[in-house]
């Protein structure tokens, strides 16, 4: 993996981008860690399965997390889609098909990548995703005590999130991968996700029964459900995905 540092509004972003032997016109999987302490650093060895398939692999902390410059409490569900954005246009080229991956609350990210880039999202894979209401998408986080966290613990508010339209529209390849235990995201989000996916793409559902919230440290520790998610994500890619 090669690392790389990309300005963007007075941030420097730190990410990843590692080849893989499909050619250059390979899709490229953009892997987008959750919220929190997170960071691309847990997701190495999930790009690095996606390059041993065959595709090419880029992940980013976003600003105020991990090797990034910012303040996580400034940071925003707008500004992650659009420094995710910015990255992607900087480090892909626009013919490439695209591979979006994220987890928790990039979930959310990875619908909005999806209704921006449209027919060129060619697969998704969301683990333990969140979705939000719309009202909280341009509100900075701040310390958990401010507007964002109001909106958000509104009980109910995410049931109209944009971002369900979005992946209720989508009609490419898209795995779900869900924890035996999670005491973050709510089931009925969870059902809500899987509802908005099965209603055009290609959708399929990825059980991991022992595994946490924390799926991006399970896939890194546990090699044998990181190749299993990878393999259904990409599975029949190459038939019109």
């Amino acid at each position: 993996m090669r690392p790389f540092v990309h300005e963007y509004r007075g941030e420097r972003l730190s990410g990843v981008y590692g080849e893989g032997g499909g050619g250059p016109g390979a899709a490229t999987a953009v892997v987008l860690h959750g919220a929190g302490r997170s960071s691309k650093e847990r997701l190495l060895p999930l790009l690095g399965e996606f390059t041993a398939h065959g595709c090419h692999a880029l992940a980013l902390d976003f600003s105020g997390h991990g090797e990034s410059s910012g303040a996580l409490r400034e940071l925003s569900l707008r500004r992650r889609f659009e420094q995710a954005q910015a990255v992607i246009d900087a480090y892909v080229p626009g013919d490439r098909p695209l591979v979006l991956v994220g987890f928790s609350m990039s979930g959310q990210t990875v619908a909005d990548l999806t209704a921006h880039y449209g027919e060129r999202v060619a697969a998704l894979g969301l683990c333990a995703p969140a979705v939000y209401a719309g009202e909280a998408w341009d509100v900075p986080f701040g310390d958990g005590d401010g507007r964002f966290s109001t909106v958000i613990r509104t009980p109910g508010s995410w049931r109209a999130a944009p971002a369900l339209d979005a992946l209720r529209a989508y009609e490419g390849r898209a795995v779900l991968a869900v924890p035996g235990t999670d005491t973050v995201i709510p089931a009925e989000v969870t059902e809500a996700v899987q509802d908005a996916l099965a209603a055009r793409a290609r959708y399929a559902r990825l059980e991991l029964p022992r595994a946490d919230h924390h799926v991006g440290a399970w896939l890194r520790d546990h090699p044998g459900d990181r190749r299993a998610f990878v393999r259904t994500v990409l599975t029949g890619l190459g038939e019109g995905g």
